[in-house]
């Protein structure tokens, strides 16, 4: 059997990889690109710096900075608008997961109309939009290179899940210095989302011998340098290592696809605006627990390869270092329960049920080890409501 990989055709990775973009728009045949990202890069001097690189290789470019945390369909209307409009021949995808899934459904619906639901799984979205270069600016979604995008509808307060080849970025800048900045918050729910990616995707029914060797490389580097880039946002080599292994835990999942974890966050997220990393990490020791026992060989590779167990622990050893490691994590990375987030009770506990349903829908809880019935996720919800 056979599993066919899909990865950007250009990859830039290491310090000033972003100052790559003119090459990279000349590699790819592109001059007129549209910078899509948010009005934090816009503060940060991020957006400056890259048009004064594109300006010096004599590139001009537009920019829609309006993009939202969690993007939703009403959030990139006026980016859709912009491309339907212009005449332009690229986007670069600046900022974080939110700015680059919103520059993969801009691409789409600029180029092919429709509404985002449109292009929701079980669709298969083949269709090629406009080029995107993506540049992360967090080490946490690996959005550069999955063929993926989360798009909110916020009238169903359902978390839209898009997938297809049509919106794998055609080339990454990975440069780790632009994480170099971010806050300890951002540091650590990107980080555990990065974590999260290569767990599920090994354990993934849908596994591979190709994506196995993305995840356990990613936890290789994530186990050991997450904490160090929380408490030292400036340790270069924790940096260095969070943004490869990221980006390898994109490519990870990309070729495995998520299981439980992201089933169960997607809906917590669109009911309870709680960001995608910090609702997975809400989730990850949880699940994992529940989940153990379908596939203990894998979780004791998972505890090895971030440093969690040693190589003498037996199955059952190394799964229980997991667990507890995982809870240790959430708890020194300060992960607020959701109760501490501040989530209502009765609502939360109101709507476990449509989560649960959502969450199955999503489709990504059967790639789990364990699927769990609706009952079973049911009881998940409230097991993480305000877990220690």
């Amino acid at each position: 059997m056979s599993n066919r990989i899909i990865l950007p055709r250009l990859l830039e990775v290491g310090a000033g990889a972003s100052g790559k973009a003119p090459d990279v728009l000349a590699a790819l045949g592109c001059s007129n690109p549209l910078i899509i990202t948010d009005q934090m890069m816009v503060k940060l001097g991020y957006v400056e710096k890259l048009q004064a690189v594109l300006s010096g290789a004599g590139l001009q470019s537009d920019l829609f900075a309006d993009t939202l945390p969690e993007p939703t369909e009403a959030s990139i209307v006026a980016g859709v608008e912009r491309v339907k409009e212009g005449s332009y021949d690229s986007i670069i995808a600046l900022g974080g997961g939110s700015p680059i899934d919103s520059a993969k459904a801009i691409s789409i619906l600029g180029k092919f109309g429709g509404q985002m639901r449109d292009y929701k799984f079980p669709r298969d979205v083949s269709e090629q939009g406009l080029p995107i270069i993506a540049i992360p600016t967090t080490a946490g979604t690996g959005s550069e290179v999955t063929r993926f995008t989360i798009i909110t509808d916020a009238d169903k307060d359902e978390k839209m899940l898009c997938v297809g080849q049509g919106f794998m970025p055609v080339a990454a800048l990975i440069d780790f210095e632009l994480t170099l900045t971010l806050p300890p918050r951002v540091t650590a729910d990107t980080g555990i989302d990065a974590l999260t990616h290569a767990i599920e995707a090994y354990v993934s029914a849908k596994a591979n011998a190709y994506s196995d060797s993305q995840a356990l490389a990613a936890m290789r580097l994530i186990g050991p340098n997450l904490r160090r880039a929380y408490h030292t946002p400036d340790d270069r080599d924790a940096r260095e290592a969070m943004m490869l292994g990221s980006t390898l835990a994109g490519v990870a999942f990309s070729a495995a696809s998520v299981a439980l974890v992201h089933g169960m966050s997607r809906p917590i997220g669109a009911f309870f605006h709680v960001p995608h990393g910090l609702s997975n990490a809400m989730l990850l020791p949880t699940v994992t627990e529940f989940s153990l026992a379908s596939a203990p060989d894998r979780y004791a590779d998972c505890a090895r390869a971030i440093g969690a167990a040693l190589q003498s622990d037996d199955t059952n050893a190394a799964n229980a270092k997991l667990v507890a490691e995982l809870r240790a994590l959430n708890k020194e990375l300060q992960v607020p329960s959701p109760a501490e987030f501040g989530i209502e009770e009765s609502r939360y506990f109101e709507l476990r049920a449509t989560m649960a349903e959502q969450a199955l829908a999503s489709g990504s809880p059967g790639n789990n080890p364990r699927v769990p019935t609706v009952d079973e996720l049911i009881e998940l919800y409230a097991a993480v409501w305000n877990q220690e």
